[in-house]
């Protein structure tokens, strides 16, 4: 693996139980380097089950913590109730209480401000949707409007994926509606124009939690009814809008050091499937050695030739 610069970020993707992937990565990467994650990141950005990362690691909770609390999650908040077995009768298939109660163990009434306050401070971005404003919020800790928010409160809202979870405070849902599945253009931003950070002495570490495979065979749409558009109309936003992000990077920050990480799934795994924790630890630590290897994503260095009089 490059050394990592003098500047070091990461952010995290959104993706529920998968966030098991990028949590048992970063253990790998902690044995390696001989630090835990908090000592290595000063930047950290993440959306939905990134949120929850990003603040573990803003927390000094190590990664092989964040591994052992995320088996404990999926067990806990994927917890098949009567809920999920009425849905879509009910207006959400998961309680949010056990993620609360569980998180808190780790961060207890710790607010936004103090990762500004704290030695070696650390910043934070974190995205949730707010419905009642129709816009993205960018929740970080030195802003005055939210350093004195409760990280769980910010965690719960950048989880709140609508349909699986309730709405937070009736107005916030998961940071992933809109554009912000994938933060690594927001952390560039945050990185550069907030902090001041040099690109040229920076490394921006992006990680992916599991892309699934392609599963449409040709043709096939021809015959769908309008129901059966909504799963390939949905993933076809995510997976475009997350590689989006990594070619703006690619593109407006080419003196960064940028490593975009991800695995591909040979099957599907849904959100809220905790029985196929193993299977994401594996895919885990198949994402820790490209890290290590420095085996960036496809979907990295695709940038569009310039016009040959320019």
């Amino acid at each position: 693996m490059k050394p990592f610069r003098k500047n070091v970020a990461v952010a995290i993707d959104g993706g529920g139980i998968r966030g098991v992937v990028v949590t048992r990565a970063l253990a790998m990467l902690e044995d390696y380097l001989g630090q835990n994650v908090h000592e290595i990141f000063r930047l950290v950005a993440g959306t939905s089950t990134g949120s929850i990362i990003s603040a573990g690691i803003a927390a000094g909770i190590t990664a092989r913590q964040m591994h052992k609390l995320y088996i404990e999650l999926g067990n806990m908040v994927f917890k098949k109730s009567w809920r999920y077995t009425l849905w879509p009768l009910t207006r959400y298939r998961y309680p949010y209480e056990p993620l609360e109660e569980l998180f808190e163990q780790y961060v207890g009434d710790m607010t936004m401000g103090d990762f500004w306050t704290s030695d070696p401070h650390t910043d934070v971005v974190i995205t949730a949707f707010d419905l009642q404003e129709n816009r993205t919020r960018f929740i970080k800790p030195w802003k005055e409007t939210y350093k004195n928010w409760p990280v769980i409160k910010a965690v719960l809202a950048s989880s709140s994926v609508p349909t699986y979870f309730p709405v937070v405070e009736g107005r916030y849902v998961d940071g992933g509606v809109g554009s912000y599945a994938n933060p690594c253009y927001l952390a560039a931003y945050e990185l550069k124009f907030v902090l001041g950070w040099d690109p040229s002495e920076t490394t921006l570490i992006s990680l992916g939690t599991g892309r699934s495979p392609h599963k449409f065979k040709s043709g096939e749409a021809s015959s769908y009814y309008a129901w059966e558009w909504i799963e390939p109309v949905l993933g076809a936003f995510q997976h475009s809008a997350d590689d989006q992000q990594v070619h703006l990077v690619d593109t407006f920050y080419q003196d960064l050091d940028f490593r975009r990480f991800q695995v591909d799934f040979q099957q599907p795994i849904a959100m809220d499937d905790p029985t196929k924790i193993p299977r994401l630890t594996v895919y885990g630590e198949e994402l820790g050695r490209k890290i290590l290897s420095d085996i960036t994503d496809r979907a990295q260095g695709v940038l569009p030739k310039r016009p040959a009089n320019m």
